[in-house]
Parts: structure tokens; C-alpha cells; sequence
């Protein structure tokens, strides 16, 4: 080979790494959703041009971007992505991808996995392929009654577009159209109760019991209050506020919420009611960081952490709080793993969980302080935009690694929760640092082994034995953590 091909394979080889770099940040921090700096159609547009460029171009380490830790929603995109364009998969890889996205779909959220399994209706996707994956969702789901009852609506289109055969008395449940007067299935039989009963309505899933509770006329406040056990977590955040308004307690279990899930509930307290539960509130974002640690172990030495909460962090209506709160939960985590730990935030605080997202972004003087405090390790947990000065941190960093730090004794990452659709990347703070998305806390010991690759210390080669390892890890892990279907005698 030519010393100009080889040049020529080293520049494909560069541009593929960086292509790939870029779409797993992408898919790290984008959700499709509006943010601060940018509206939620230029933030469609923008991924799912991305997603369209890297399966046209690495449709392999595409789907292997499944593994890489990604969020929910570029999950789910990408599996809908390889339904719809099977065809196009090479059949020496058509077993992995398979493996992947019933591994990928099985792990999903079960609204999102079941939302997933909808578009495949709506884009009129219907091979073999994708109505084997649905076949199985199915068979592997613990309860399917539950879900059948709960989702029934999606459930019955998923069925009928994937002709799919149901077990027992689940084809009647969803198709017969009432004809079947008793139901042997217990909870089948307490949903056809429920529509007559005002009673029944309280041994129902929450989401198909409000829209009964409203049929009967049960005031709100009756509801909420005797519908509790049914409520998931998540549900009951979601409904707290108009709980309170109608001066019923939702009983919130803290150390069942995931650390960043804790920390924007936290959040959105009044500061007064932080003040008042403050060791409550404390204790559960620590046991939640060292349960962090216990499935995900990172242990670290002395360690800065440079954490935006300026007004920028207050997010938008959709994403509200969420970079504040990722600054929050990633500011105990880092306490929890480090040996020695300091945060330093833009605006100075003296108790962190009473913070609010005001004034403008001075990243510089932080940063500078963090630097003098001599750390080992430095994350920076911003959006990238700074303005009291403008690019003042990057400057600073940029003196920094040349004439203080050539040879980068003291590693710095800079965390970036937000995506910028314009240039279909995270808005960098500095050339000089490493730049990754960081959808939630929880992700930070995957994203800190993945910062070697943002920087360009790795080649492709090492960056595709990476991603291959982690496909290894998830396939395993489902094998081991997936359900036995449960049988239902009644």
C-alpha cells in the first residue's frame, strides 16, 4: 500500500471516529425536547438528520450505539431505524442487530417499550422481523395481564398489526367488545367491574382508573387519596402538585427515586420546605449516590467539580430544571466516590441543595478556583455557554494545558447536559478538554470512560472494541435479568 492510501485510510478512519463521537454524545444528551438556548422542532430536526447520516454510513456501529449507555428516546429511535430498513442488513450481522434491539426494547421503560412497538403501526412498519420482536415483547413480559389492562389500547393495535395469537382470555379482553360476560382473569374481570363500580375502580393501574374515577364522578381529592397503592413513583410526582392543591398528601418513598430523578424533585420543592426537611432531603440524595456506586462503582481520588447554575441551567417548560438538576446530582455523586471532594458552583453557595438557577455564567473564576485547589480530576457540569466573561474558562484552559499543564497531569471533562442542534453536537467549552453529553448522574462512570474517546486519544479501532465490549455486557446482562413469562391458571 501507498504511503498516500495509507494517509488516505488514516483520514476515513479519523472522520469515522468522529462521526461516531459525535452521535453518541448526541444521543447522550438530546431528547427531542425544547431547551434553553434552542426550540424542540430544530432539535428533531437535527437528530434524526444525525441518525439517518451515521445507519447510512456505519449501520454496524450504529446499532451497536445501542450498548453505549444512550438515552430512552434516541434508544427507541434507533430501534425503530433498524425495523424499518432491515433489508439492508448484512446477513453476517443480522443476528446481533436482532439481539439488540430485543435487548434494547426489553430494558425500555415499559410506556416507552410499548409506545416503540406503536410507531412500528403508525410507520407501517411490518416485517418479519419486527413482528418477531413484538411477538416476543409479549411472551417475555412478567405480567402480561397487567400490561394488557394498563395499555389495552396499544396493546390491541400492536396485536392486530403484528397478527400476533393471543393466549386465554386476552383476545376477548381486547377484541370482543364486551361480550363475554365474566372474565376467569382476576384483573380482566375487576376492569369490566370497574365500569359499573365505583369500587372496582380503586384495584385498577392509576392511568385506567382516573379515566373511570371521572365516568362515576369521583371527586378528585376522594380519588387521589384512596388510589395511592396503585400510583407508580413516577406517577406520583407527576400528580404531587395537584394533589396539594387539592390538600391531599401523596406519600413519596425518596430512596426509591433514581439520584437525578431526586434531585430535580428536590428542586421543584419551595426553598422553604428544603430548609425544613433539609437532613431528610440530604440523607436520601446520599443513600442514592452510594446506591449509584454500588450497581455502577467509580472511585476516584481528590476531585473538583465546577457546576453551572446559572439561569441558563433553569432549562425550558419541558425540560425543567433538568441542568440544574443533573449539576445537583452529579455534585453528591462525585462526594460519594472521591476521596477528597470540592464544588466549586458560578454562583458561590453554602449549601448546595437550597441553589437556585440565577445571574449570568462566570464558568472562570469557579474554574480558576478549582484549579488552585489542585485536583486530580476536574468535571465541569455546564451547557457550554458563558458569558460573565465570554470565554473566560476557555482560555483559561487553553493557558492552562499549554503552558501550566502540557503534559495533562490533572484530567478535565467537561459534562454537558444539553444538546446544540445547530452543529448536531454539545456546545464544547474549550478545544483543549474533552466534551460528553451527560443525560443524568447516574451515567457519569460510563461517560468518564468514554471521555478518552471525545478527546481523540483513541483510534477507531479501539473506540469499535469498546462499543463491542459493551454489546457483550448487554446481551449478557438481559440474559440474566430477563423474566420468565409467568403462567396465569385463573
Amino acid at each position: 500500500m501507498s504511503k498516500t492510501d495509507i494517509n488516505r485510510a488514516n483520514q476515513h478512519q479519523q472522520v469515522a471516529r468522529e462521526d461516531l463521537v459525535m452521535f453518541i454524545n448526541a444521543c447522550l444528551s438530546c431528547t427531542g425536547q425544547r431547551e434553553f438556548y434552542g426550540d424542540g422542532y430544530g432539535q428533531r430536526v437535527s437528530i434524526d438528520f444525525l441518525h439517518d447520516y451515521i445507519l447510512g454510513n456505519y449501520r454496524l456501529l450504529y446499532t451497536r450505539t445501542l450498548a453505549a449507555g444512550i438515552n430512552h428516546f434516541n434508544q427507541a429511535q434507533i430501534i425503530l431505524k433498524l425495523l424499518a430498513t432491515g433489508k439492508h442488513t448484512p446477513p453476517e450481522h443480522r443476528q446481533e442487530e436482532g439481539a439488540l434491539i430485543a435487548a434494547a426494547l426489553t430494558a425500555l421503560p415499559p410506556q416507552r417499550g410499548w409506545e416503540v412497538l406503536q410507531q412500528l403501526r403508525k410507520r407501517s412498519i411490518n416485517n418479519r422481523r419486527s413482528r418477531a420482536i413484538a411477538r416476543d415483547y409479549l411472551q417475555q413480559k412478567r405480567d402480561i395481564n397487567f400490561d394488557a389492562v394498563k395499555y389495552r389500547s396499544k396493546f390491541r393495535a400492536i396485536a392486530s398489526h403484528a397478527h400476533l395469537t393471543l393466549p386465554g382470555e386476552l383476545g376477548n379482553f381486547l377484541f370482543g367488545k364486551w361480550k363475554q360476560q365474566v372474565y376467569q382473569t382476576e384483573l380482566f374481570e375487576t376492569f369490566r367491574q370497574a365500569h359499573y363500580s365505583a369500587q372496582a375502580v380503586y384495584q385498577l393501574p392509576f392511568t385506567v382508573a382516573e379515566g373511570l374515577a371521572a365516568k362515576h364522578g369521583i371527586k378528585r381529592e376522594v380519588f387521589l387519596s384512596r388510589i395511592q397503592e396503585q400510583m407508580t413513583l413516577n406517577e406520583k410526582l407527576r400528580f404531587q402538585s395537584s394533589a396539594n392543591r387539592t390538600e391531599v398528601e401523596i406519600d413519596i418513598n425518596l430512596g426509591r427515586l433514581p439520584l437525578t430523578r431526586l434531585a430535580l424533585y428536590i428542586l421543584s420543592l419551595p426553598l422553604d420546605t428544603r430548609k425544613q426537611q433539609w437532613d431528610i432531603l440530604n440523607q436520601a440524595l446520599e443513600k442514592s449516590a452510594a446506591f449509584t456506586l454500588r450497581k455502577s462503582p467509580l472511585k476516584l481520588g481528590r476531585v473538583a467539580a465546577v457546576l453551572d447554575c446559572s439561569y441558563s441551567s433553569s432549562g425550558s417548560a419541558e425540560k425543567h430544571r433538568r441542568p440544574l438538576g443533573v449539576a445537583l446530582a452529579t455534585h453528591y455523586l462525585l462526594k460519594a466516590a472521591s476521596q477528597e471532594y470540592q464544588a466549586f458552583w458560578t454562583a458561590s453557595t453554602s449549601d448546595p441543595l437550597l441553589i437556585l438557577a440565577r445571574r449570568q455564567t462566570d464558568l472562570a473564576t469557579p474554574l480558576l478556583d478549582a484549579l488552585e485547589w489542585g485536583a486530580d480530576l476536574i468535571v465541569l457540569v455546564t451547557d457550554g455557554w458563558e458569558n460573565d466573561p465570554p470565554s473566560g474558562a476557555s482560555e483559561i484552559l487553553r493557558v492552562y494545558r499549554n503552558r501550566l499543564d502540557p503534559k495533562q497531569k490533572t484530567s478535565i471533562i467537561h459534562c454537558n447536559p444539553v444538546y446544540n442542534a445547530n452543529d448536531f453536537s454539545l456546545h464544547p467549552l474549550s478545544p483543549t478538554i474533552p466534551t460528553v453529553g451527560l443525560r443524568d448522574a447516574e451515567d457519569l462512570p460510563t461517560m468518564l470512560g468514554f471521555a478518552r474517546f471525545a478527546e481523540g486519544s483513541a483510534s477507531l479501532a479501539e473506540l469499535e472494541s469498546y462499543l463491542a465490549e459493551r454489546v457483550k455486557q448487554m446481551l449478557s446482562d438481559t440474559a440474566i435479568k430477563t423474566p420468565k413469562p409467568r403462567t396465569d391458571k385463573s
